[in-house]
């Protein structure tokens, strides 16, 4: 086993020091290495240390016994050896002298409203261009009868009767080093120094209820489908005048029936008959807002894509927009009459009499 320190050494104080220079050593010491301070990781062992040697010394007849014997032979006054002192825990020193509860107690702030999430279903138009929305939402709120006060109106809460309004309420301690005021906050009143004796018969006293509400939103051009917005303010109140929560939107954007989106161009599959392809043509075409017109040129197979410039998603953080591309998709007719067969048949004659001239 390690040999043990000499206690003096380990409140680096001289063996003929005063009662008062040894205990002002041990708040130096057992402040520098609580735990709940000194994260290092010998700081609990030496904070044990400590406090074994402030036992010791600071009791006369142990000190006398230490002094003689030193470690491991002498009894103090309890019959123990000075191997292992019967004190409560090694945090029981610390709490009784600097007190985790000794101290003023302090009112905490009053923390913020909660925030609340919405979901909202948005077009792919209205993504592309934005809109304004009006939403409803089921959230907490003052009272509508007692503005929040919890009274019952016309009357006001009265002092509470357990801290006579002051919000703390003190205990005296008897501690090793004498006596100690505790302060705390009253746990009848919760540090309000008040209680409400006729409660508002509409939220029963807590200040609050629940309404639906309609709020405005601003959806921006070019949101995309998973978006979040923020509105600030418009969560859950908070208590005691501290600010309300916030409000977030989800956006969830519909799929579309035509269209389809890749980062802020969109896409269109045009589906041509077989002669438009080959002859060429000029037809219209869907977009966002309207239609446009597109010039097929003669010969045009299936997969061949057209780029229709600024019909697309408008920036979301900048001037301007997407494309919209245009994929051409020929249609093979299944179902002739016989004039049209006719007609092809003799058409496919023609071009394999032209294969043959090449």
């Amino acid at each position: 086993m390690p040999t043990k320190r000499d206690y003096y050494e380990v409140l680096g104080v001289d063996r003929n020091a005063t009662d008062e220079k040894i205990k002002r050593a041990f708040r130096k010491l057992a402040f520098k290495y609580h735990p709940d301070h000194n994260h290092e990781d010998k700081a609990e062992e030496k904070f044990k240390e400590v406090n074994e040697a402030y036992e010791a010394l600071s009791d006369p007849d142990k000190r006398a016994a230490y002094d003689r014997f030193g470690h491991g032979n002498g009894e103090g006054s309890s019959g123990q050896g000075f191997d292992g002192f019967g004190f409560g825990g090694f945090g029981d020193i610390f709490d009784a002298f600097f007190g985790r509860g000794a101290t003023t107690a302090t009112r905490q702030a009053a923390p913020r409203g909660a925030d609340l999430h919405h979901r909202l279903t948005i077009t792919l138009e209205e993504a592309a261009f934005g809109i304004e929305k009006e939403i409803s939402i089921l959230r907490t709120e003052y009272c509508s009868l007692c503005q929040g006060s919890g009274c019952q109106p016309n009357s006001q809460p009265s002092q509470c009767p357990n801290c006579n309004g002051n919000g703390q309420v003190r205990q005296v301690q008897q501690s090793i080093f004498g006596r100690f005021t505790n302060i705390t906050i009253c746990p009848q009143c919760h540090g309000e120094g008040k209680i409400i004796t006729d409660p508002c018969p509409q939220c029963r006293g807590t200040g609050k209820e629940q309404r639906q509400r309609s709020i405005a939103v601003k959806i921006p051009a070019g949101v995309e489908d998973g978006s979040r917005i923020r509105l600030s303010g418009e969560g859950e109140p908070g208590v005691k005048g501290s600010p309300s929560g916030n409000l977030y939107l989800s956006l969830s954007v519909k799929r579309h029936q035509f269209f389809s989106r890749d980062g802020d161009d969109i896409h269109y599959e045009l589906p041509i008959s077989f002669t438009q392809a080959a002859l060429g043509a000029e037809v219209e075409v869907p977009t966002l807002e309207n239609s446009d017109k597109l010039k097929i040129p003669a010969g045009s197979q299936t997969g061949k894509v057209f780029r229709l410039k600024n019909k697309g998603i408008s920036h979301l953080h900048g001037h301007g927009r997407g494309d919209q591309l245009v994929r051409l998709l020929v249609i093979t007719p299944d179902a002739l009459t016989r004039e049209q067969r006719r007609l092809l048949e003799e058409l496919a004659k023609t071009l394999d009499a032209a294969k043959k001239t090449k």
